[in-house]
């Protein structure tokens, strides 16, 4: 079945994912390609787990692309992409293009495509009604080009690349009688059909000659003007209609913005688009690349037409948890095995929730649904989520259906369960090498309930001496954490896998009464011990929240 590249759906779990959130996003993905002709992508909303990566290079899987907002971009959005224009053009030309294009703004940019400036109609109305400097011309260094383009000439004699850098403009609409004081040297002159005067400009330097109304202008002068090089410009207009036009040679440059200009990126979300929109009064906004190479331009309107990104969540249905911008995108499907949260969506979404161990469990259980078979290195990951979930079914939140799902999968993907498990949690809870700000955040979630909004991290090792580690590196850091997310309450779980118990850290004012009354728990020295508590889901949370209720 051919994928349609251009609709695209991601598949995420939740914040801090662990391994069955990534390896459910990545299986889930597998099987949504196969039954479905749109291209379903997965994607993580943080940094893995030291086990998780273990698990993608055991079976050779690729990491996720990490999506830390999935809110509407500029990208999403069916903006005008219109070319930009060079600085060199005349003003009249850029008008002819605005009326060609239907457009009020036009994007300057350089040989490299990148942006240089802005010109809208305002400019040239400006170039039209304010200007009454008859240097001007040389001020903007106007090429020679522009000015027969504009008058609808050609170049009869001179260096047709050459640009009109000093003097001013001048008319001549007098007959033999030459005044000196008239012109000076570098002017440009436009005039009619009168051999002696265009002579005499030549003869008094003029850098420029403009002979009106179509006439024909002799070899002698030609030849007069390219030995003292003076360009001379044929135009069919009379000598009023080519005075009055002559401004709009003058090249975008010199009326464009170039200083502070509001532009926005490719990437830029278009909440933060809308909110800029609403505080400056610009018709159209142009957008570039991280090279800043222009691209486009967009407007209000252009936002009333936005395409959400079409999501479909894993392992959490949570609000807390979900990666940032869940609220602006389309959120397709949820698949979890967690309690009923607070995540709210605009319209009805297929919802699979089971209470089983793993989300990994469930989505194998949709592949035997589909009749289609599971391949070697999915089956592995799924096994391997469903053992880091359940901690190797020790874990009450385990059924009958997890345990026979990893022994299915284990079959298929041709490994030994208690080896990969030991190979997994070790990998897992090597903490040396990180700081405690990593080890904390490496499993953390967020949960409200009443008026408390509190935080639960959970660690995982094979020996008490590993979690020591642990310990130490976060004695410190909890009220910092606290402060830091804003919460009433932080919890750490650190979880022996083999004795099935749980040395329990906290920070916040309510957390110690909160856990007495949950557990009837005195504390040691070092933390709460909790014996035979192994799951943050089934044991610890529902304790925490029937407290916080009391």
């Amino acid at each position: 079945m051919s994928l349609n590249q251009e609709k695209k759906v991601w598949i995420i779990g939740h914040k801090n994912p662990d391994t069955d959130s990534i390896c459910a996003a990545i299986a889930y993905a597998d099987l949504k390609n196969k039954i479905s002709d749109i291209r379903h992508e997965p994607k993580r909303a943080g940094s893995i787990s030291e086990e998780t990566r273990y698990v993608l290079d055991y079976f050779r899987m690729e990491e996720p692309e990490l999506v830390t907002d999935v809110g509407a971009q500029i990208k999403d959005i069916s903006f005008r992409r219109t070319a930009g224009v060079n600085e060199t053009i005349s003003m009249k030309r850029a008008w002819e293009l605005m009326n060609m294009q239907n457009v009020v703004t036009l994007a300057v940019t350089n040989a490299t495509g990148c942006l240089r400036g802005l010109i809208v109609t305002r400019d040239i109305a400006t170039s039209y009604m304010d200007v009454y400097d008859n240097q001007i011309l040389a001020a903007a260094k106007t090429p020679y080009k522009n000015i027969a383009e504009t008058l609808g000439g050609s170049i009869l004699a001179g260096n047709e690349h050459a640009y009109f850098v000093r003097g001013k403009v001048v008319v001549a609409s007098f007959g033999y009688d030459w005044e000196e004081s008239f012109m000076s040297r570098d002017d440009l002159v436009i005039l009619g059909d009168h051999y002696d005067s265009q002579m005499q400009a030549i003869e008094h330097n003029a850098s420029c000659i403009v002979v009106c109304s179509g006439f024909t202008v002799s070899e002698e002068i030609i030849r007069f003007a390219d030995k003292r090089d003076c360009v001379v410009i044929g135009t069919p207009y009379d000598i009023f209609t080519a005075a009055r036009l002559i401004n709009q040679s003058i090249p975008i440059k010199h009326f464009m913005t170039k200083e502070k200009l509001i532009q926005f990126h490719i990437e830029d979300y278009v909440e933060d688009v809308r909110d800029v929109m609403s505080k400056v009064r610009h018709r159209d906004f142009p957008i570039v690349d991280e090279e800043n190479h222009y691209i486009g331009m967009i407007s209000r309107r252009y936002l009333l037409n936005t395409q959400k990104k079409k999501i479909i969540l894993v392992d959490h249905n949570e609000k807390t948890q979900a990666v940032d911008g869940f609220d602006g995108a389309e959120i397709l499907e949820i698949i979890d095995h967690h309690r009923l949260g607070s995540l709210e969506t605009i319209s009805p979404v297929f919802f699979r929730n089971q209470p089983l161990g793993c989300t990994s469990t469930i989505i194998y259980q949709m592949y035997q649904e589909h009749n289609i078979a599971v391949p070697e290195d999915i089956a592995g990951i799924l096994c391997a989520a469903i053992i880091s979930d359940t901690l190797m079914f020790r874990s009450p939140t385990c059924t009958k259906t997890d345990r026979a799902a990893a022994e299915d999968l284990a079959i298929i993907a041709g490994i030994e369960i208690e080896l990969l498990a030991k190979n997994m949690f070790q990998a897992g809870s090597d903490f040396n090498r990180k700081t405690a700000e990593e080890i904390f955040y490496q499993d953390f979630k967020t949960f409200t309930i009443g008026k408390y909004e509190f935080g639960v991290a959970q660690l995982s090792a094979m020996s008490k001496e590993e979690l020591e580690t642990v310990r130490i590196k976060l004695k410190t850091f909890l009220p910092g954490a606290l402060n830091a997310h804003r919460l009433d309450m932080v919890f750490v779980m650190l979880t022996d896998i083999l004795e099935e118990s749980t040395l329990l850290l906290c920070a916040g004012e309510d957390a110690e009464p909160i856990l007495k009354e949950a557990f009837s728990s005195a504390k040691e020295e070092n933390g709460y011990f909790l014996r035979g508590v192994v799951s943050r889901k089934k044991q610890l949370i529902p304790a925490l929240m029937a407290a916080m209720q009391e």
